[in-house]
């Protein structure tokens, strides 16, 4: 019996991305952690995109995507925005600013470094995921700075990762003994209480008992009854 540690899939370095496309009149986008370059005559880039989500639909209809380069300084409520939110039942782009690329695709704005754009030039059937290769068609780069890093967004962000995700693995039991963690039921984001929640003015040390009754996720907005303690 082959035994595999999945942490070891944890040491492939990735970026984290917003991947837009369009159907019809329609926009959807979604995180994305599975982006890389392929070629360079022509450029051509690769994303992969879990086949129940909606922006898979809208890339396979359309031909034509685009990946936005997250900054290293994004909120957690923009990637909870894209990323715990399903297209299917709320507009991901209300109260986000975007403009349209030179093919009609939305790209978000803020927090973001550069943008490109991409036809499907092929599709490659990866099991639960599509791989869409495309032909680079519109890239711009809108400001400079640190692109966010998976491993960024997971140790110092302290983010969490949908079922859907590529890069996805069931918690693991760990051995040490069990902190008043708390874990958000809606998302999975992991209230520390030695790290506390910088974005929202939460100082290191704050207990999860004394939040502010009005406090929410960082990440999906959900508030602290949906939290539960870890283990």
């Amino acid at each position: 019996m082959i035994f595999l540690n999945p942490k070891a899939l944890h040491k492939i370095s990735y970026g984290l991305y917003i991947v837009t496309s369009k159907k019809g009149n329609q926009m959807n986008g979604q995180i994305a952690n599975t982006v890389f370059q392929i070629s360079n005559e022509p450029p051509t880039i690769a994303v992969s995109i879990n086949k129940q989500n909606l922006t898979n639909e809208f890339i396979s209809e359309s031909k034509v995507f685009v990946v936005s380069v997250l900054a290293q300084e994004v909120p957690l409520s923009l990637i909870g925005q894209f990323g715990f939110k399903s297209g299917r039942e709320v507009d991901k782009f209300a109260g986000v600013n975007y403009k349209l690329t030179q093919g009609g695709v939305p790209y978000v704005t803020d927090h973001i470094l550069a943008y490109l754009e991409a036809k499907v030039i092929q599709e490659v059937d990866a099991g639960t995921h599509t791989i869409f290769i495309g032909e680079v068609t519109d890239a711009e780069v809108l400001k400079e700075g640190t692109p966010m890093t998976y491993a960024y967004y997971h140790q110092v962000k302290r983010g969490s990762v949908p079922k859907t995700a590529p890069a996805f693995t069931p918690k693991q039991e760990e051995s040490t003994v069990p902190m008043d963690k708390y874990v958000c039921s809606i998302c999975g984001y992991i209230y520390d209480p030695a790290v506390g929640d910088p974005e929202n003015d939460i100082p290191p040390g704050t207990p999860f008992e004394k939040l502010p009754e009005g406090w929410t996720c960082p990440v999906c907005g959900a508030g602290k009854d949906e939290f539960e303690k870890e283990g």
